[in-house]
């Protein structure tokens, strides 16, 4: 097992080893303001006209979020489906939502291959030349909005703009996300050592831990899903994101040794639980967290909470969400998985093919 080295979380040649990935987490914002100027000219023209689908339909990359923010108000049947191709009922008096990315994902262009051959309303968010794009062009009424990066959040963010402006979903305010998204970089930044930097923080915490990611409301708990993907990939360890009910067997630990020497059995890592909180607590998410704070002090398993209560739905699980990611890459930099102090066999990690974290 890898050991933890704090020391290489303010060492400025240990910083630059991870600096590719600590650039890409602090321009997120202007990733979401890119993708909605690139997508003005598409965005100013489009309205209900009148037009209200029988049904939405979601594919690709974070489908599941547009169905997070979308389920509780959009005034049709909402589905986000996993592919490939379409659910046998989509039709034409449907609309399929395709996200896609540069790289290939043969479940997105399934479905935007089908949404063609079934003469589906088609809204893509995809670059220009990507196989989603490709697979897309045969349906001329399509709604293409032109993806400037591999960003999944900010084509999120233009795809639920457009859903907006057809009264299928929430107002979306991508300055505000945006906004957030740089605040969290600022906060958060490298050039803050651990003392004041609550990303470094709690990967002190993390570091010799098995994480278990808690989000009560349903944004909440899909940010606590992107944050373990993060951690598993800056870590190499498990991690675990779920339900109260899941987590609270989890909790059931042994006490903890204190005369135990932390170098007989290092493998041996006890569990720390993350708690994310984007202030919606109703009374039934307030007594599963309290549950799970009670079992985790009860069991000596350390309990650490990262809040953001302000904002926009959607700006809140951007900030919670990059949180994570910055906390996951100096897991990853203080276990040495991005080059050592002096630079050398920097590690470059991959991004998962179903759900990338980055």
């Amino acid at each position: 097992m890898s050991v933890f080295d704090d020391t290489r979380l303010d060492d400025p040649a240990a910083l630059g080893a991870a600096d590719h990935l600590l650039r890409r987490l602090a321009t997120a914002g202007a990733r979401v303001r890119a993708e909605l100027e690139a997508s003005e000219d598409v965005l100013s023209k489009l309205t209900s006209d009148g037009f209200r689908p029988r049904a939405v339909v979601a594919v690709g990359r974070d489908a599941r979020l547009v169905r997070a923010v979308l389920e509780p108000v959009c005034p049709v049947p909402f589905l986000a489906w996993p592919g490939p191709g379409l659910p046998g009922w989509a039709g034409p008096l449907d609309l399929v939502v395709v996200l896609g990315g540069a790289t290939e994902d043969p479940d997105a262009v399934s479905a935007a291959g089908e949404a063609v051959r079934r003469g589906c309303g088609l809204m893509v968010a995809a670059p220009e030349d990507s196989p989603v794009a490709i697979a897309s062009a045969g349906l001329r009424h399509a709604i293409r909005l032109p993806s400037q990066s591999d960003d999944q959040l900010a084509a999120a963010v233009a795809v639920l703009q457009a859903l907006h402006q057809m009264e299928l979903g929430p107002e979306v305010d991508h300055k505000a996300v945006a906004s957030m998204l740089d605040d969290v970089a600022i906060e958060c930044s490298p050039n803050k050592d651990v003392a004041s930097n609550p990303a470094k923080d709690l990967a002190l915490v993390l570091a010799d831990a098995l994480p278990l990611v808690w989000g009560g409301s349903v944004l909440a708990a899909r940010a606590a899903r992107r944050v373990v993907e993060a951690l598993r990939l800056a870590s190499g360890r498990p991690a675990l994101a779920a339900d109260a009910g899941h987590l609270l067997p989890v909790l059931n630990q042994p006490p903890r040794d204190l005369f135990a020497d932390p170098f007989d059995k290092p493998e041996e890592l006890r569990p720390a639980l993350v708690v994310l909180d984007d202030g919606m607590e109703d009374g039934g998410v307030a007594e599963q967290r309290r549950k799970l704070e009670e079992k985790a002090q009860a069991h000596d398993v350390r309990v650490c909470t990262v809040t953001q209560a302000a904002g926009t739905d959607i700006a809140r699980y951007a900030a919670l969400t990059q949180h994570g990611r910055y906390a996951a890459a100096y897991l990853g930099l203080g276990l040495g998985r991005y080059g050592s102090a002096t630079g050398t066999d920097p590690l470059e990690p991959g991004i998962p093919s179903e759900d990338p974290a980055w």
